[in-house]
């Protein structure tokens, strides 16, 4: 008579149909650099949403943005020609 716990070569035959299909349903992993490819691409993605965040018209601000960077610059350029405006004297 059998005890409950063993096992024969035909209960375990009954369940490998089961495990069958499971190689079908394994993602493969992407080699390497593709996958740093896709992480960064998905950093590049998640930086420029937070950056626009609350913003309804991000040209716009960008637009501004480099407008003032190019005031700054042209500021430093003629205040550095100009000898910077201030001069010492002792008297």
């Amino acid at each position: 008579m059998p005890t409950p716990f063993s096992f024969s070569a035909a209960g375990m035959g009954m369940c490998l149909p089961c495990l069958g299909g499971a190689a079908e349903d394994v993602v493969e992993t992407p080699d390497p650099d593709t996958r740093r490819r896709q992480l960064a691409e998905a950093a590049e993605k998640r930086q420029k949403e937070n950056v626009h965040r609350g913003v309804k018209n991000p040209e716009s601000v960008e637009r501004k943005k480099k407008k003032q960077e190019a005031l700054e610059k042209q500021q430093m350029n003629s205040t550095s020609a100009g000898g910077g405006g201030l001069r010492w004297q002792v008297g």
